[in-house]
């Protein structure tokens, strides 16, 4: 059991050891973070229900794991060829676009889910 427990502790070490990594080396993670704390804030703001919150959470969740994928993918292509490669080029552009499409569904998905609030919000204000 206390190998189990040491195993587990080590599985999660490596987990953050990797999140680290993307934040440390990755400039589009910090544009995912920043929205993601945008997001974070005007559902808070706007009080929005737990289905809408469900909603961000899946597109957010995507936006990251996508992120996480293409980093890993990077870095696998760049260690299997260091040299220049049509291949490795396409692999790194294919993960890009990956990310690229999961950044813009959780747009479509923020703006359905806060700007009609949000515009309800602001004309309240005026």
């Amino acid at each position: 059991m206390v190998d189990f427990l040491r195993s587990r502790i080590l599985a999660f070490r490596y987990a953050f050891a990797g999140w680290w990594y993307v934040l440390r080396t990755q400039r589009n993670a910090w544009i995912h973070a920043s929205m993601t704390i945008l997001v974070s804030v005007l559902g808070v703001w706007l009080k929005i229900g737990i289905y809408d919150w469900l909603f961000l959470l899946v597109a957010a969740g995507f936006v990251w794991l996508a992120e996480f994928l293409n980093t890993a993918l990077e870095a696998v292509v760049d260690l299997a060829s260091p040299s220049h490669h049509p291949l490795a080029k396409v692999g790194k552009e294919v993960g890009a676009a990956a990310v690229l499409i999961a950044a813009g569904v959780a747009a479509i998905i923020g703006l359905a889910v806060l700007g009609p609030p949000l515009l309800a919000r602001l004309a309240g204000l005026g």
